[in-house]
C-alpha cells in the first residue's frame, strides 16, 4: 500500500500462520548506505584530513607501507617506514596502542596499504588507510621529503 503524505512504499505480506509482515525498502536502503557509507569513513582517510589531524596534533601516526627504498626516495613528512611485509608483534611492539594509524602506498595502482591495514588492524591497531596514496596526497597540494622531494603547492582541497 502507499501513504501519498509520507511518500514511502511499505511492501506487505500476510504469511499463512496470519501474521503481517511489513517492510519499508526505502528506509531500509537508506540504512544500509548510511551503514556502508559509516563503515567506510571508518577505515579510510583522504589527504585534506590527514593533513588537517597532522596540523592539530592528533596522535596520528603515518606509516609508509612501501619498501624503504620508495620511503628513501619520497615519504610524507613524517612518516615512518614499515613495509607491510615486515608488520608482525615484533617490529610493532614498541608501537602506541592509542594512536590512530595510517597506512599509504604509491597510490590506486598498489595495495601495499591495504595490506598493511589489514596487518595493523589484525595486530590490534586503530588503523585507517589513506586513499589515493602518496599521488593523491602530492595531487592535493601537500609536500613531501626525502631525496626527491616536492614542495607542496599549498592548494586548498575541495572536499
Amino acid at each position: 500500500m502507499r501513504f501519498a503524505h509520507m511518500h514511502l512504499l511499505y511492501i506487505s505480506c500476510k504469511c499463512s500462520d496470519g501474521s503481517l509482515y511489513i517492510w519499508n525498502n526505502k528506509f531500509s536502503n537508506m540504512n544500509a548506505a548510511i551503514d556502508h557509507y559509516q563503515n567506510k569513513l571508518s577505515f579510510e582517510m583522504d589527504p585534506s584530513d590527514l593533513f588537517a589531524a597532522l596540523e592539530a596534533k592528533k596522535n596520528i601516526i603515518v606509516i609508509d607501507a612501501r619498501r624503504g627504498f620508495a620511503w628513501i626516495r619520497e615519504r610524507i613528512p613524517g612518516a615512518v617506514n614499515l613495509n607491510h611485509r615486515d608488520m608482525n608483534e615484533q617490529t610493532t611492539a614498541n608501537f602506541d596502542k592509542n594512536a590512530v594509524y595510517v597506512t599509504y602506498c604509491d597510490g590506486i595502482g598498489c595495495n601495499a596499504s591495504t595490506k598493511g591495514a589489514l596487518n595493523m588492524a589484525r595486530l590490534g591497531f586503530n588503523v585507517r588507510e589513506l586513499m589515493g596514496g602518496i599521488e593523491w596526497w602530492k595531487f592535493d597540494g601537500y609536500q613531501t621529503e626525502g631525496t626527491h622531494q616536492t614542495v607542496g603547492l599549498q592548494i586548498a582541497c575541495a572536499c
